[in-house]
């Protein structure tokens, strides 16, 4: 690491001396986030990847500030919000600065005519989903991290939320936002409400991680609170005919608002039941009355020609009251020795059930419990989340099979053609995957790199840059 001591002191000019911290505690508190292995890391006292200062931004004009200054002394700026992130993507790999863009917060704008909402991007996104509901309104955009993220960090992570098959991910939710590049220069992405002007430019930083620039304020679509809700629950025979009911309702072009299937074992800890044997549906249609109502008995009769049993609305409304709950992770990753990670791949139709069978086979060994559940789907395929729970001899035993996992896991779906990540981001769990994972494309990749950040500045390590 260099010397930044003269960057630092020109910031504090600028920026104002509370602005900058070199203390341990500071710089140890941003060396890991949510990631199972950086908890873990933590708890023995080890920080691998630590800044050489914190720098807060509280403006817009504080983020263009603090890039041109590390872009002209040639420093790392990794930037940081809210810490959600559970794949290592906030963790400064070379040092330098942590750009704390969790002060960009301020009111947010809504427009009732064409149904939007404007927000600086270091907001809590609960906070807003909830002031929004207050009102009328909701993006209706649920990641099990709403609460604790930030909504420039679904931007920069690509994130999707529990309502998607409905509602879309982020990509399918922002209208536009803003963000500064490494060359200091703030520019605006929109399309009102589509644009035909060359690419889509929106995409170009959605999930780039601040690697490519920092967003600062984003607005979002917003939709009336739905008139009417129905849940139901059902007991499916096997993981096959729950793959069937997903891919035949995604034909159809129905909407649920919901729809997961739980395998077997993941079953027993979602219907909290330690007798349960079978996988099991949620299901959730909303909106008009008449619609919702029509569109869940198409699919309870869809269900039904696949053998499922209903089981009513309650455990599928139980899990509704409970599904921002993350403490069994956050438990067993606080016992010594402990261990629990998740990780969420997606694959087409055709190779979803023998991704999965490859994935339980070799992970079981590796862990007393693997747990998968399917939750967002599209006309081509699903995505995937495991839920790997176990015990080791100390934090360290830990801390390697977190890692063992990760190998395993990946390898697995690289050999299987699978997507490498559906909604948690890169990070650096799976960069050392990315350039096998997007093959030719992270050419693509590269040469933006170099055209926006040519000296690698931006949150270097990460998507195999």
């Amino acid at each position: 690491m260099s010397d930044i001591s003269t960057l630092l002191e020109q910031l504090a000019k600028d920026l104002g001396p509370a602005a900058i911290s070199t203390d341990p505690a500071t710089l140890a508190a941003t060396s890991h986030d949510s990631w199972p292995v950086a908890t873990k890391w933590n708890l023995q006292g080890r920080h691998p990847y630590t800044a050489q200062a914190v720098v807060k931004a509280a403006t817009e004009q504080d983020v263009v500030t603090v890039l041109l200054a590390a872009g002209r002394a040639g420093v790392p700026v990794t930037t940081r919000a809210l810490g959600s992130s559970v794949t290592g993507q906030p963790l400064p790999t070379r040092g330098g600065i942590v750009l704390d863009v969790s002060g960009l917060v301020g009111p947010h704008v809504i427009d009732e005519t064409d149904m939007t909402v404007t927000v600086p991007a270091g907001n809590n996104g609960g906070e807003l989903e909830d002031a929004l509901q207050a009102a009328g309104w909701s993006t209706r955009f649920s990641p099990q991290s709403l609460y604790r993220s930030s909504v420039g960090g679904w931007l920069a992570t690509l994130a999707t939320g529990q309502f998607s098959s409905r509602y879309g991910g982020v990509e399918d939710l922002v209208v536009g936002y803003r963000v500064v590049l490494a060359t200091g220069e703030a520019i605006d992405l929109t399309a009102s409400p589509r644009a035909a002007m060359g690419p889509d430019l929106r995409q170009l930083f959605l999930g780039s991680e601040g690697t490519l620039g920092v967003v600062t304020r984003v607005t979002f679509k917003i939709f009336p609170l739905p008139e009417s809700r129905h849940l139901q629950t059902f007991r499916l025979p096997d993981v096959a005919a729950g793959l069937a009911v997903m891919r035949e309702q995604a034909a159809l072009n129905l909407r649920p608002f919901l729809l997961r299937l739980y395998d077997a074992d993941e079953a027993r800890h979602v219907l909290v039941d330690d007798t349960a044997d079978h996988p099991v549906l949620f299901v959730g249609t909303e909106g008009a009355p008449s619609v919702a109502a029509a569109e869940m008995d198409v699919l309870t009769g869809l269900a039904a020609r696949h053998g499922a049993t209903g089981l009513g609305p309650e455990p599928a409304a139980a899990w509704m009251a409970r599904r921002f709950d993350f403490s069994t992770v956050e438990k067993r990753l606080g016992t010594p020795g402990g261990f629990a990670e998740t990780i969420e791949v997606a694959h087409t139709w055709r190779h979803i059930h023998g991704l999965y069978d490859a994935l339980k086979a070799a992970l079981e060994p590796l862990a007393d419990e693997v747990l998968v559940h399917f939750s967002h789907v599209y006309p081509q395929g699903t995505s995937m989340y495991l839920i790997l729970l176990g015990q080791a001899p100390d934090d360290a035993a830990a801390t390697a099979r977190l890692e063992n996992i990760w190998a395993t896991a990946m390898t697995v779906c690289l050999d299987h053609g699978a997507e490498l990540s559906h909604h948690h981001g890169g990070g650096l769990a799976r960069s050392p995957y990315a350039r096998r994972s997007l093959g030719q494309a992270h050419l693509v990749l590269r040469k933006l790199k170099h055209a926006l950040d040519p000296d690698a500045l931006l949150n270097p390590g990460k998507l195999g840059l």
